[in-house]
């Protein structure tokens, strides 16, 4: 080596010996050969020691345990050093359980998200003893891997640590230090109800209910694992049986969570500098929530039985009151026949100053059709029929200056306008042949409107029509026709009924077995399980849509047989007089009232996201923040598909009161309603937020509108074809510009611009402000146009001369109290679909009928009542005319 290499090398070996050795990190020895620090430690003393990787600390506790006590234990730690990477672990070795955990506590969030918590607290588990005391000893083994480590350990006793029934107790939890506590059921009490209270919505936590088992599972990352639980913001309430413990008792577990995303809150910031590393735990300081808890006894099982009888109680009520005045009824008509034919026995009648009376009228009322309870006809007896057509001119049915217009039937006479339409002689109706009825054109003749075009051309023409007029058609045609709604309408209702079955109870199995209650949306205040239902409340309160829709088909069953039998006898009332008669529309509506109550019920089983167009409410929006579908439940009070149905079957009902002949088929009225079904589920999935949807809806809304009130206006006779636009353009032209002439049909075109305006603002309405609950806001559409037309319905009843009789007015007034009522009930909200399950429970409220019901239950009973009244509505509506000849009934 040269002499300048040998002088580098010299000063290297310098320079090395002059540094600083590196330091040494101490390796851990055997466990032998490990230092082990053991002592005996007392409850409610802070040690502050420090531990490194060749030193054990061991903290031996002892404590009396008594068979008819239980005492809690809690241990705290709070560690000094921030060292992430090697962490401290704590150990606690119990007789029959061990527990482990090291600090920083390390939880994760969404996206794998890291949250390191420094000072951490968990209570121990119970082991139970079978002497009267016992002393139990248990250890805390405190080690670590990392250089010198300093922490503080404090063992404490849990005040209160056994719930007391109907007692409030408050406490504090924070994700690293979660709280349970033990409640045991008294024997006289067979179930309970939790509540968990919060003046502060957030930070979210979970409430779970687990059985006297160890370990306790009361971290964020395993509070699922066993048990029931659910989120919480402010409010959170469980009903737990005894029978579903073996131990008649449980502990009530309070956990608070790392992140606030599933209770509706948003995500926390994560930061991020320049060099640290994406798995780099952030520290969430002091996230703690301040919570209230209070378990009470729940109702009774004689509470249960009382509730349905109840409900039984107010439904069958009317059926009794149905039975009761149609024996009233028919004791008044038959003290009516008795005292027409005693007066035709008088002298009076026999010296020439009565007219004859056929023997048709004097046997029979009205085709004696409504004879039965206060669903009958007005008229139901013969000498208001004969005081009606002998020349009582208090009610004209004619118009001021109406041309008479001629009939294609020779037979058919004409009436001038002299004469009231009341002053027709009688003895030309009863003794008329049936094929010389007003109402036919040679009824044999035709089997569809096609085959008179040319007929329909001329009479919907005409300024001034007559039911007689579009009463046309072949009666057994029709009958089928409408018979179709139907049977239309109960398949229907198979197909929905039996999957919605299914999935009911498969969800309900899920929440039973996973106890997840977040799935299902109750109002948990108020949700009494009973077997395997978890709100048997819910459910119950719906049994009124099908008793009271039963009621209403069996009124339509026995108004159609009596109808029928008069048919056979050729009652001139049945074949000449009235609106004509039928009754598909009528079943069709008692079976979606039934299938509402049915379907409702089983949307109550488990209110969620997925079932909504089964049930009873309408479904909402997503969620705000993630944008994640979520259940909801307000309530709404409607059913989304069969309301619809119920919706659109009145409208069309009342619009075959006056159009017999014209009215939609029932393939095409139930596409009509499927299309609205489907942008139903359409506008909840895409439509919040999307601009470009709205614009398409409104557009499809306004066009609709159009076209459907061209259709009314002129009754079915346009075409929609490439000449549209050209006639449409040459009527505006002859009308408005060539010469001013008002509409023929004036009163049918103010209806029409009425209707065009509320759909037009409507439309403009769901354009801007763009609703969150679309369902709602759909059936809103609806529900207007069906009042709309009613009102228009009821004016021109009133304008045309006709009255409403006593029984429809009773209804309408009666039903339109229920209906306040229960819009009122309705409005309550005790859940909502615009916030997330546990936001959705701060709207929860206890029971406040029998309690047993909640605010949405006796929305069940009154609406069903409502509806129920709607209905009778509609079918009494026009008893007014069953003794008026239809060629004096005029169409609107």
């Amino acid at each position: 080596m040269s002499g300048a290499g040998a002088a580098v090398l010299a000063w290297a070996l310098l320079a090395g010996a002059l540094l600083p050795p590196p330091p040494v990190r101490p390796q851990p020895l055997p466990h032998g050969d490990r230092e082990v620090h053991e002592k005996e430690a007392q409850f409610n003393t802070t040690y502050s020691d420090w531990v490194h990787a060749n030193l054990l600390n061991i903290y031996a506790f002892n404590h009396s345990v008594r068979r008819n006590r239980t005492e809690g234990v809690r241990v705290s730690v709070h560690v000094l050093s921030d060292q992430k990477d090697q962490p401290v672990l704590f150990v606690v070795r119990q007789k029959e359980a061990v527990v482990s955990f090291q600090v920083p506590l390390i939880l994760r969030g969404l996206y794998q998200r890291k949250y390191a918590y420094q000072e951490v607290s968990r209570t121990l588990c119970q082991p139970q003893t079978k002497a009267e005391v016992e002393t139990q000893h248990f250890y805390v083994d405190v080690s670590t891997l990392s250089l010198n480590t300093s922490y503080q350990l404090r063992v404490t006793r849990v005040e209160n640590f056994v719930l007391r029934t109907n007692e409030r107790f408050s406490f504090n939890a924070t994700a690293a230090q979660p709280q349970y506590f033990k409640y045991e059921f008294p024997e006289e009490v067979d179930s309970v109800i939790v509540k968990v209270t919060s003046a502060m919505a957030f930070p979210c936590s979970v409430i779970s209910i687990q059985d006297i088992l160890c370990p306790v599972y009361d971290l964020d990352n395993n509070v699922a694992f066993i048990g029931m639980y659910q989120t919480m913001t402010k409010k959170a309430a469980i009903t737990v049986q005894k029978k579903d413990f073996p131990s008649h008792s449980f502990y009530v577990v309070v956990v608070v969570k790392t992140e606030d995303e599933a209770c509706g809150g948003a995500l926390p910031y994560y930061p991020l500098s320049k060099n640290a590393s994406p798995d780099e735990p952030v520290d969430q300081h002091n996230r703690q929530k301040t919570l209230e808890v209070m378990v009470s006894p729940a109702i009774t099982s004689e509470a249960y039985v009382r509730s349905v009888l109840f409900c039984l109680g107010i439904f069958l009520s009317f059926y009794i009151l149905t039975l009761l005045i149609a024996c009233w009824e028919s004791c008044r008509r038959q003290h009516k026949r008795k005292g027409l034919l005693a007066a035709m026995d008088s002298p009076s009648l026999d010296t020439g100053h009565s007219r004859s009376i056929p023997d048709s009228f004097l046997n029979h009322g009205p085709y004696d059709s409504y004879g039965y309870g206060s669903f009958g006809n007005g008229s139901s007896s013969s000498t208001e029929g004969i005081t009606d057509s002998l020349g009582s001119a208090e009610v004209s049915y004619s118009y001021v200056g109406q041309e008479q217009f001629k009939r294609r039937t020779p037979s058919a006479p004409t009436r001038p306008l002299s004469i009231p339409m009341g002053e027709r002689s009688l003895e030309n109706v009863a003794s008329r042949p049936r094929l010389d009825s007003l109402s036919s054109v040679e009824e044999d003749d035709y089997d569809t409107l096609a085959d008179i075009d040319y007929d329909k051309n001329v009479i919907r023409t005409k300024q001034y029509l007559c039911v007689a007029d579009l009463a046309r058609k072949d009666k057994r045609v029709l009958r089928k026709k409408y018979q179709i709604y139907f049977w239309n309408i109960a398949t229907i209702a198979v197909f929905y009924a039996l999957p919605v079955i299914q999935l009911v109870i498969t969800y309900q199995t899920v929440v039973n077995v996973t106890g997840n209650q977040d799935i299902c949306y109750y109002n948990f205040l108020c949700a009494h399980p009973l077997g395997n239902l978890s709100a048997f409340n819910n459910i119950l309160s719906n049994l009124g849509y099908v008793l009271l829709g039963l009621l209403f088909l069996l009124i339509i069953l026995q108004r159609e047989i009596n109808y029928n039998r008069a048919l056979l006898r050729n009652d001139a009332h049945a074949l000449e007089c009235g609106i004509p008669k039928h009754f598909g529309l009528f079943y069709a509506m008692g079976t979606a009232l039934m299938m509402e109550g049915l379907l409702s019920a089983c949307y109550h089983v488990c209110p969620n996201y997925t079932n909504f167009q089964f049930g009873e409410c309408p479904p909402g929006p997503l969620y705000p923040q993630q944008g994640h579908p979520h259940p909801s439940h307000h309530c709404a009070p409607l059913d989304t598909s069969f309301m619809y149905m119920i919706a659109g079957l009145c409208m069309l009902k009342l619009y075959q009161k006056r159009h017999p002949d014209i009215n939609a088929s029932a393939y095409s009225a139930y596409a009509c309603l499927a299309l609205v079904i489907f942008f139903s589920v359409v506008g909840v999935v895409f439509g919040k937020g999307n601009t470009a949807f709205w614009i398409v809806f409104s557009v499809i809304h306004i066009v609709a509108t159009l076209l459907l009130s061209t259709q009314l206006y002129y009754m079915g006779r346009w075409k929609l074809d490439s000449g549209i636009l050209r006639r449409i353009l040459h009527v505006l032209y002859t009308d408005c510009v060539r010469q001013c002439s008002g509409p023929m049909y004036v009163d049918r075109m103010v209806l029409l611009v009425m209707g065009n305006i509320i759909n037009w603002s409507l439309a403009a309405y769901g354009l801007i402000v763009r609703p969150n609950d679309f369902a709602s806001y759909l059936l809103a559409i609806g529900i207007c146009n069906l009042l709309l037309y009613f009102a228009f319905y009821i004016i021109m009843k009133l304008r045309s001369g006709e009255r409403i009789k006593l029984i429809p007015l009773l209804c309408i007034i009666s039903t339109s109290v229920v209906w306040g009522f229960a819009l009122f009930f309705f409005f309550q909200g005790l859940s909502t679909w615009q916030k997330t399950p546990a936001e959705s429970r701060e709207h929860n409220r206890d029971c406040i009928l029998l309690d047993f019901f909640d605010d949405h239950d006796i929305w069940h009973f009154l609406s069903s009542i409502a509806m129920f009244g709607s209905f009778l509505v509609l079918l009494t509506l026009d008893d007014d005319l069953d003794c008026v000849q239809r060629d004096k009934i005029y169409v609107f």
